[in-house]
């Protein structure tokens, strides 16, 4: 056992990603000045072309958002344009919920390795995710000693959430970098778009025209927690240990401290990381209400068409079937969509996790899953949020050994190869856990 000095300290954390309310409101929260329309070419109507008032930015082919004081008036007048296709409200992500007290443990805790682990890292042996199948880990450490001598090749995996402390002492040689672009110039030197887009991008925060910044530093602690579980760095003598060695962690800030993303933000951090080389985006977000919004969708399906890409996503933490009570994007149906339940340290489910043999393809470890979190520190918390990422990382770690393969194979690798579990036959797709030996053997 690790111990713990009186100095030692606690914060209240949202304990997951986002735990959504049972209650759906009359009319879903929107934005009130944005809608995102699909035209039936990529050339927009000249009575929109014409307002001078209003933004247009093109987010991917044919589908644009449209921003501005008179945008419901617009509405209603392109609702009768035949070059539109549909007219979406630019929904707004459930907002978190503050439960449970979190201890935060500092690095000078944890001075010296942990022996019989085969990492070298001081929390390694605190990461029961792991560990074997037979201690319901995912097979992590299993599958670096029978491999050692692996050829890999780098991942790029985008963290589309509260953004990435790049500063992490753990995280650091491990974060991805825009090599085309000089850092704070304030320009765009390789013409993607974006002014100084070193590090990745914070839609949140927007320009006089409309365009996203470019400092993705995480203020929240969430996407930080999310990126060391992925990409921590291994073997460095420093905190955790991430399950990709080969990775480069692409920081996208997108959902909001306090959870309500925005469909618009969602499909540009999509669009920029498929674009800039990501193989692999993990959603550790959602929310409960789409009203046949169909655009966020057809994202994800363009960035595989075009760029191979696999999205992983959270189930959701309300302990319900999705298959009847939806949450998004969990409930899409993309080929190229593999969608997360929580494990915990035992043979069931997590308490909290949302499950459906239609909707939820596996589970991964989630529950008190310890991780990077900002300003050189560590933290275990419990979600979907944290299960997420663990299946992120075993598909970065076998994209490395195999770069060919593209987003639906990977997801189908995932599937195959879960360490089966009786208890979650009829609650998921797959009815078993994210196994990277297993996948790893599968793949040979």
């Amino acid at each position: 056992m690790l111990n713990f000095s009186l100095s030692t300290f606690f914060l209240i954390l949202f304990s997951t990603m986002f735990t959504i309310s049972n209650a759906l409101p009359s009319t879903p929260p929107h934005s009130k000045h944005r809608i995102i329309v699909k035209f039936s070419n990529d050339r927009i109507p000249q009575e929109l072309a014409d307002k001078k008032d209003l933004i247009y930015r093109k987010l991917f082919p044919k589908v644009y958002s449209v921003s501005g004081k008179t945008i419901f008036k617009m509405e209603r007048i392109l609702k009768n344009n035949q070059n539109v296709v549909y007219i979406e409200k630019d929904f707004i992500g459930s907002k978190n919920k503050f439960k449970n007290i979190i201890p935060i443990y500092p690095q000078s805790n944890f001075s010296e390795p942990v022996p019989s682990s085969f990492f070298k890292d001081p929390m390694a042996k605190k990461q029961w995710h792991l560990h074997s199948a037979k201690k319901y880990g995912s097979s992590i450490e299993e599958a670096y000693k029978k491999r050692v001598n692996d050829e890999k090749e780098e991942v790029i995996v985008a963290i589309v959430d509260t953004g990435i402390d790049y500063k992490h002492e753990d995280l650091l040689n491990n974060i991805w970098i825009n090599k085309d672009e000089i850092p704070n110039n304030k320009k765009d030197d390789d013409g993607n778009g974006y002014v100084d887009d070193y590090y990745g991008i914070n839609t949140l925060i927007r320009d006089s025209d409309g365009k996203a910044t470019s400092d993705p530093m995480d203020k929240h602690g969430h996407g930080t927690h999310v990126a060391g579980i992925i990409g921590a760095v291994q073997n460095n003598g420093k905190g955790v240990v991430g399950i990709s060695e080969k990775v480069k962690l692409m920081g996208i800030r997108t959902v909001p401290g306090r959870g309500d993303e925005k469909d618009v933000d969602v499909i540009e951090a999509f669009i920029y990381a498929a674009k800039n080389g990501a193989k692999i985006i993990n959603c550790s977000f959602g929310k409960n209400h789409n009203e046949g919004g169909k655009s966020v969708q057809e994202a994800i399906d363009y960035i595989f068409k075009e760029y191979g890409t696999l999205v992983i996503a959270a189930s959701g933490n309300s302990r319900r079937n999705i298959d009847k009570r939806p949450v998004y994007p969990a409930s899409f149906t993309n080929e190229n969509l593999l969608v997360v339940a929580s494990s915990q340290q035992g043979r069931g489910l997590s308490y909290f996790s949302n499950y459906g043999i239609e909707s939820v393809d596996l589970a991964a470890p989630g529950s008190s899953i310890l991780s990077t979190y900002p300003g050189n520190r560590y933290v275990s918390l419990s979600g979907t949020s944290m299960a997420s990422p663990v299946a992120a990382g075993v598909a970065a770690e076998l994209l490395s050994r195999n770069n060919k393969l593209d987003g639906k194979e990977i997801k189908e690798i995932l599937i195959q190869s879960v360490s089966p579990v009786k208890s979650y036959k009829g609650k998921l797709l797959a009815a078993g856990r994210v196994d990277l030996e297993n996948s790893l053997k599968y793949n040979e």
